[in-house]
């Protein structure tokens, strides 16, 4: 049996929890912006877990990215958002974050910036009603693919195609993590340009 996943900062003790009241009215964004680096930072050391790993591809590996750690946290996902905004574009109408890391980081950014979102299917439902994109209208609109990590870029170039068979004006995927090493043929192929606020290597 393998050992349980670790992260790979020293265990601290864990901070106090304000109360529901004054959470309330202190709200998550109150505090000094954080900088770029020190996001980077608290990010990687969040997310970076040692142990035994099973990949997708059979491999067995000894550390492993967790994004989804950093996007339940509320204080870095808001820090996530608040510096996502500069790297939409200025005609940004809908937000459309992608099943499922997506959605977390549009919503977010959502709350910073007031544009609407879209929640989008990797294959729309063959019930109810049946859309691919819930939430926001994005037929004759300017939207912006927004993921978490991207590695290939293979999802978000089919949900782009997608999204433009139902009039999405659409050129630009935005991502947290840009985990391709700079290789975007599957966006490129479809004719988006890539805004990553971070790569990989800035958070190792």
């Amino acid at each position: 049996m393998g050992h349980a996943p670790t992260r790979r900062h020293h265990a601290q003790a864990p901070p106090s929890r304000p109360s529901c009241a004054r959470l309330r009215v202190m709200g998550v964004s109150s505090s000094a912006p954080m900088t770029k680096p020190e996001l980077a930072r608290r990010v990687g050391d969040l997310c970076h877990l040692t142990g035994q790993f099973h990949l997708r591809s059979g491999r067995v590996s000894s550390s492993y990215f967790d994004k989804y750690l950093f996007e339940s946290d509320p204080v870095l996902l808001d820090a996530v958002a608040a510096h996502l905004v500069d790297l939409l574009p200025p005609s940004t109408e809908v937000l459309a974050g992608l099943e499922l890391g997506g959605v977390p980081v549009a919503t977010a950014l959502s709350l910073r910036t007031g544009l609407p979102v879209a929640f989008v299917r990797k294959a729309a439902k063959p019930y109810g009603t049946a859309k691919l994109a819930e939430g926001a209208e994005v037929a004759g609109r300017r939207v912006v693919v927004i993921e978490d990590v991207v590695t290939t870029g293979g999802q978000a170039a089919v949900s782009a195609r997608e999204l433009r068979d139902r009039a999405a004006l659409l050129d630009t995927v935005v991502c947290v993590v840009d985990r391709s090493g700079g290789q975007h043929d599957a966006l490129d192929d479809v004719g988006l340009q890539m805004a990553a606020l971070f790569s990989f290597d800035e958070l190792v």
